[in-house]
């Protein structure tokens, strides 16, 4: 078969798993993610070999540090995969919610109702948690899933999908709902987005590049989980050792995600006394400060900022900063540079921070905390596919009732319209 071929039948076969998922209740479905699980940690191994391979081809071939982070799986990161789709068996099924019900003065009840999106196409790179995340979350909200992962994480991926359909398949789970693009062919990506009338929606995480190829090509509803040019903004009211601990933590826990900070504004009237601390703290860790000319002048060794810091997600331990003169001024410049993920303020002041999340226009805003925690499990919604960046349809963490739509079901006694 020709890749379009390949592709048509991915889609016609993920709209029958689709269909059959609609005669699975909760019950049924927990005890496949329980299986899911328990494949996983029998292929624990295997896992574990193949993304060995997978993390040898991307050393030889020049990927950098933050994307090998992200390509690695620990025994503590599968642990994590593991326990997150058992998580999901303990959280509320969205599907067949009703959401509100009212009775119309002539008599017709009307309910709205969550269900399923259906089928849903997963773009992403480098990260093969994704691959067990995406799948049993759009499992548990009764959608089947295509998954494209990226080349870098391909023998993984192929273990991974294989380990849930298996696993699942002992209890029940039907051919196809968990599917694995497994050639490297971008044309493939193309074809996934423009099977229209069979995939429902496309979710793309990853760089730039990707995105964007994506929403060109498209022909079918795309939610963006964009990257993360993540904010602090330090206020003149700021408490200086909570912001220094904030600033240290969002960058360097784990620089190479997308809820990692890139940039710090500082208020004017107190740049000299705290980015000099800043700076040590920082050089500790060994960041790159690359910053204004007011954050040079202060800093002796940051690097001068170029125009595109201000636009770049850097994933690595590298952060931009700059001084500004208010309040007014951090916020249109992070309404300019964001991409809209997460941004912080950190300052005693209330006005302030009130004024900062009603302007801020970015899916999560925080006051004094830091932006690591902007994640599906963090804000106690159990896993979650991504962090959007679109506003429609979905915002932020998008987890079960992210991934599931609604209709409306009218019962009435014979009523007609006048």
């Amino acid at each position: 078969m020709t890749l379009h071929e390949q592709m048509l039948d991915m889609g016609r076969r993920a709209v029958a798993a689709a269909h059959a998922l609609a005669t699975l209740g909760p019950r049924r479905k927990n005890l496949i993610l329980e299986a899911m699980a328990d494949e996983l940690q029998a292929a624990r191994e295997a896992i574990k070999a193949a993304n060995a391979r997978d993390m040898a081809a991307a050393r030889q071939s020049g990927l950098s540090d933050a994307m090998l982070d992200r390509l690695l799986l620990t025994d503590k990161r599968i642990d994590a995969m593991i326990d997150g789709v058992r998580a999901l068996v303990g959280l509320q099924d969205p599907i067949g919610r009703r959401i509100s019900r009212w009775v119309r003065p002539n008599g017709l009840i009307i309910q709205k109702i969550r269900v399923p999106i259906g089928v849903i196409g997963m773009i992403y790179e480098a990260r093969p948690n994704v691959t067990v995340d995406a799948a049993a979350l759009c499992f548990k909200a009764s959608n089947a899933v295509i998954l494209r992962g990226g080349r870098e994480s391909l023998e993984c991926n192929r273990v991974l999908a294989d380990a849930l359909q298996t696993g699942g398949a002992r209890k029940g789970l039907p051919d196809d709902v968990i599917q694995l693009i497994t050639t490297t062919d971008h044309d493939a990506v193309r074809e996934l987005v423009q099977l229209e009338g069979m995939v429902d929606l496309v979710i793309p995480r990853g760089g730039e590049g990707l995105i964007r190829a994506v929403m060109a090509e498209a022909r079918v509803p795309v939610i963006k989980h964009y990257k993360g040019i993540c904010h602090v903004y330090v206020d003149a009211a700021a408490d200086q050792t909570m912001a220094l601990d904030i600033v240290e933590n969002a960058k360097c826990s784990r620089p190479g995600v997308c809820n990692a900070l890139e940039k710090v504004l500082v208020h004017e009237a107190i740049a000299a006394e705290f980015l000099p601390k800043l700076a040590e703290r920082l050089g500790a860790r060994r960041v790159e400060i690359r910053g204004d000319e007011a954050v040079c002048a202060l800093v002796p060794s940051a690097r001068p900022a170029a125009p595109e810091d201000w636009d770049a997600e850097y994933l690595d331990l590298v952060l931009a900063v700059a001084v500004v003169p208010d309040l007014p001024a951090a916020i249109t410049h992070i309404n300019r540079h964001s991409s809209h993920h997460s941004d912080a303020i950190v300052s005693a002041d209330k006005s302030a921070q009130e004024t900062f999340t009603q302007l801020v226009d970015s899916a999560c805003v925080y006051t004094n905390a830091s932006t690591r925690f902007t994640d599906g499990g963090e804000f106690g919604m159990g896993a979650e596919i991504g962090i959007s960046t679109d506003k429609l349809h979905a915002r932020g963490p998008m987890a079960l009732e992210e991934l599931s739509t609604y209709k409306y079901i009218i019962n009435g006694q014979g009523q007609i319209r006048p």
